[in-house]
């Protein structure tokens, strides 16, 4: 099987003609893509040429919720040629009859002829329900099984990864897709490794493999003692094990995409701040202290800090109260200072909702929409639409990194805000991603709050030590923010 006679429906670039040579007919590949270098495409082109001839007459593909539409309303649509009869079905929860029907069809009906496409999101595999459904379409296919955004998927004992890599042997293909697959540690490859072929890094079970690359120490905090991860080794000999069955293919590599430029805007706490943050942080230390110790107690202290230092912090009650602050002014200040339409990021919901605000309040009701986890369904399209027009008067588009940090493009901005930051770095990364991209003409600039000697600047920190980890695992020189 070869790419000779091959027809695409949209003219690939070099890169994603040597990406679909290279996983064509494999069974297993990893597809390490940066975001913007079109993995959906490869992936579909993928999948055509194996249902041309005859290898797949189904395609699975297991993505982040917020992601569906996009492959669903537009991928598919665009990158599949169009002499592909296909059927396309989304994961739907609650079953209506219609929906019921058209699954039925998929697996119970003689579709010879017809590429049959089901679109389940990553968070269902947590339910058993999901899961029963899915074994059923790849038990009556001949199946191409693809998980996007495969970090979704890095935690070995989440319930969602245990029932992907149980299902993942009935499938005669497998792919993986993500842009960072490092985001924390070298550790986050395993699972993801693993759902493609148990031992496929050499390792039976994690905790071989976390003996083999991560150095471990016995620490005690209080009176509770836990091994910590104090660093990692052997990274070259991990990377030259991922050459065998992926490919990695950065935006520098194989596009002529402008600049980026990092700025920090510091921003002083205010007087109620600075009181909160003092308070809370004495508060914080007590908990850490008296409670068992682990990862989820700290960050929860640690978002506490973070929501005083955005500008609010919750009651007893758990009402959420407004601090006065100086970051909704200092965004207000930079938006003056920008021409040209902007993006703005904020972890927590009431930023968004206080930036609209603020933001219509000063340069018109229609200069500004949010996009997060309340936005209706059937608006998230228009908003996009609408800011990429470069005529509309929506200049500011004002989001979270889990919803509008994912499989949007946002090319019509130039610049960028971070209101605050989270620790996830692929968050940070794909976000990022939203203007950084194909389509892009102009150096792209990205402005971080940071309010000095505070939880804003442990987090870029801690973001610069993973992107750190990350290029020796992948064998790349990145100067992130530095």
């Amino acid at each position: 099987m070869n790419l000779q006679n091959y027809e695409y429906k949209t003219e690939p670039y070099q890169h994603q003609t040597d990406t679909l040579e290279l996983s064509l007919d494999s069974p297993l590949f990893a597809l390490f893509l940066e975001m913007g270098l079109g993995k959906s495409k490869i992936l579909l082109d993928n999948a055509a040429l194996l249902f041309e001839h005859q290898k797949i007459s189904g395609l699975l593909i297991v993505s982040p919720k917020g992601n569906l539409p996009n492959w669903d309303v537009h991928e598919i649509n665009k990158h599949l040629p169009d002499r592909i009869q296909r059927n396309v079905l989304v994961w739907q929860p609650n079953h209506t009859q219609r929906w019921t029907t058209a699954y039925k069809k998929m697996v119970e009906e003689d579709s010879t002829g017809v590429l049959n496409i089901f679109l389940v999101n990553v968070e269902a595999f947590a339910t058993v329900k999901a899961c029963k459904f899915v074994e059923e379409f790849l038990v009556t296919h001949d199946a191409m099984m693809v998980v996007d955004e495969s970090t979704t998927i890095k935690n070995p004992k989440a319930k969602r990864t245990k029932h992907l890599i149980k299902l993942a042997p009935l499938a005669d293909y497998r792919r993986i897709l993500t842009g960072f697959p490092v985001t924390k540690a070298p550790l986050d490859l395993y699972s993801q490794c693993y759902f493609l072929s148990p031992n496929l890094l050499g390792f039976s079970s994690f905790f071989a493999f976390r003996a083999r690359y991560a150095i471990t120490q016995s620490r005690t905090m209080g009176r509770h003692s836990f091994q910590q991860i104090t660093g990692f080794q052997r990274l070259e000999e991990l990377q030259e094990s991922l050459k065998d069955f992926s490919i990695r293919k950065t935006k520098t590599e194989c596009l002529d995409l402008p600049a980026k430029v990092y700025i920090k805007r510091y921003v002083e706490l205010s007087d109620e701040q600075k009181t909160a943050y003092g308070t809370m942080k004495r508060e914080a230390l007590m908990v850490l202290d008296e409670q068992l110790f682990s990862t989820m107690n700290m960050l929860t202290q640690l978002m506490r800090l973070q929501q005083v230092v955005a500008g609010s912090l919750r009651n007893e009650e758990g009402e959420t109260i407004l601090l006065k602050n100086n970051r909704v002014s200092t965004v207000l200040d930079l938006l003056e200072e920008t021409s040209g339409k902007v993006v703005i990021f904020a972890v927590f919901q009431t930023d968004i909702t206080e930036l609209e605000r603020a933001i219509k309040e000063k340069f018109g009701e229609n200069s500004a929409a949010s996009y997060y986890g309340k936005t209706p369904q059937d608006q998230r399209q228009k908003i996009i639409d609408k800011f990429q027009d470069p005529e509309d008067d929506l200049k500011y588009f004002i989001s979270n990194p889990q919803t509008g940090g994912r499989g949007i493009t946002l090319t019509e901005a130039s610049t960028m805000i971070f209101y605050s930051n989270s620790y996830d770095l692929e968050l940070r990364v794909q976000a990022e991603d939203r203007i950084h991209r194909i389509g892009q003409q102009r150096s792209c600039t990205y402005i971080d709050l940071v309010a000095q000697n505070t939880v804003d600047e442990q987090i870029l920190r801690n973001l610069l030590n993973k992107v750190k980890i990350s290029n020796e695992v992948l064998g790349e020189v990145r100067n992130w923010f530095e």
